[in-house]
């Protein structure tokens, strides 16, 4: 997750983000670097906008909390069967 915010810090301030301008970040700042990570981030950022990514995840509703007792029980364990059913996201948002 940090090296997501270093290269959303990197694009504010238009920086270049490179695996090597990321791994700076995170070391100046003392978290811990793992250049796998960082890899795979710079691959799922390559030819992605990433002002209409932060747009379009700020859009996004934000779900209410379930009500309590015995019907609040049943809608979070259907909720949890229908997350097992969905798909592993690809690309960018395989890193959340």
């Amino acid at each position: 997750m940090e090296s997501i915010y270093a290269a959303l810090l990197l694009h504010k301030v238009g920086g270049k983000i490179s695996a090597t301008n990321v791994e700076k970040v995170l070391t100046a700042a003392g978290a811990k670097v793992d250049k796998d990570q960082i890899a795979k981030l710079i691959t799922g950022l390559k030819g992605a906008d990433i002002d209409e990514i932060v747009k379009s995840a700020s859009a996004m509703p934000v779900a209410a909390a379930p009500a309590g007792g015995k019907a609040g029980k049943k809608e979070e364990k259907k909720k949890k069967e229908e997350e097992e059913v969905e798909e592993e996201p690809t690309g960018i948002g395989s890193l959340f």
